[in-house]
Parts: structure tokens; sequence; C-alpha cells
């Protein structure tokens, strides 16, 4: 600096500081924003027993609009214009809010109502039946027991090799494809849809 002033040679130096400065800050919040992508995309595709609930804020951010108003709202779908009704994809059906896992592609059949129908869940332990008198009708409502997600709803049913049949609303599933369980967490769950 001669006599008060900063030289082109500072003006230099200073300049480059700053935009070192800048970058390296750049750089840290595109890491932090990548590990939190991250972090996003594992919590939403892969399973993890112990994973908590999300709240109630991040699954509005999380979900979409109709998986929200079937899961939360008790909204429905339209018969016939769903995303599972007519897959004959092998692999699990899991609950869209934790990913627990519920149905296994080999329960499936077409119940001719145009929404993926079951004969069994993976597990009866992570399901629970309420009773549902809603549109004037006496039904069994089937909720995911640790996500409390509305899945549809359980009829008696003398054709299905369990006496019942599950009705379930797509938006309220995931589905797991077998070539992908086992990287997403599902591993166990392969006997139940491998072909022997």
């Amino acid at each position: 600096m001669n006599g008060g002033r900063i030289t082109s040679e500072e003006k230099s130096a200073i300049s480059t500081y700053v935009g070192a400065g800048i970058a390296v800050l750049l750089a840290v919040v595109g890491i932090y924003f990548f590990f939190l992508t991250q972090k996003e995309k594992k919590e939403t595709t892969t399973y993890d027993p112990n994973r908590p609930v999300p709240t109630e804020a991040v699954l509005k951010g999380r979900l979409k609009a109709e998986e929200w108003s079937v899961v939360r709202d008790n909204g429905s779908q339209t018969p016939f214009q769903n995303e599972f009704w007519n897959s004959e994809k092998v692999g699990i059906y899991v609950d869209v809010i934790t990913g627990e896992p519920l149905f296994a592609s080999v329960d499936k059949f077409d119940g001719k109502v145009g929404l993926p129908t079951f004969t069994k869940p993976i597990s009866y332990d992570v399901l629970i039946e309420v009773p549902d008198n809603t549109n004037e009708m006496q039904r069994t409502q089937v909720r995911d027991k640790r996500s409390n997600a509305r899945l549809g709803h359980v009829f008696a049913d003398p054709q299905s090799p369990t006496g019942r049949r599950y009705v379930v609303y797509s938006a309220a599933l995931h589905f797991v494809p077998v070539e992908q369980m086992k990287d997403r967490g599902y591993e166990k769950y392969l006997p139940l849809v491998e072909k022997k």
C-alpha cells in the first residue's frame, strides 16, 4: 500500500481471497445439500424397521396429494385407473409411509374390483382392522399398525384360500421389484417371491 492507496497487486490478491472464500462457501453448501438429498433418498427408498415414522409435516412434503388423501384423509381411488390394480410384476408391496412390507405379489389376484387385491398380508401382525361405517356401509378398514396409514378394506371371500380378500388402494403402497429387494433392505423377504 503506497500512501493509503491500494495497488493493483493488492486488489488482485484481495479478489483472489474473496473469490476463493466464495468458492469454498459454495462447495460446503453444495456438499451439505448433496448429503441431505442422499439422506432423504435413503429414507424413502430403503427399509429400516428401526427408522422412526416421519412426522405429519415431513409426510405432507414427501407424499403425493393422492397418497396423502388415501392414507391420511380417508380418500379413495378410481377403480381400474390406479397404478397397481392390474400389475403382475414380481416383488412386494410396502407401506407408502414407512416402507413396511405388507403384501407379496404371489398373494395378489384379480378381484374384479379395479384395485390391488390380496389373499393375505405378509404378516398379520403389521395390520390393524377397524370398523368402518362410512357411506352407509358396514365394512372393515385395514390400516398399517406402525404408521396408521389407511390401506383399504378386508372382506370375507369364500373363494380365497384364506377366506378373506384385502382390497388395497394403490396410493397406499409402493412396489419393490424382486431384483431391487436386496439392495433396498428387503432381502429377508426374497423367499416369499422367488421362484422355487
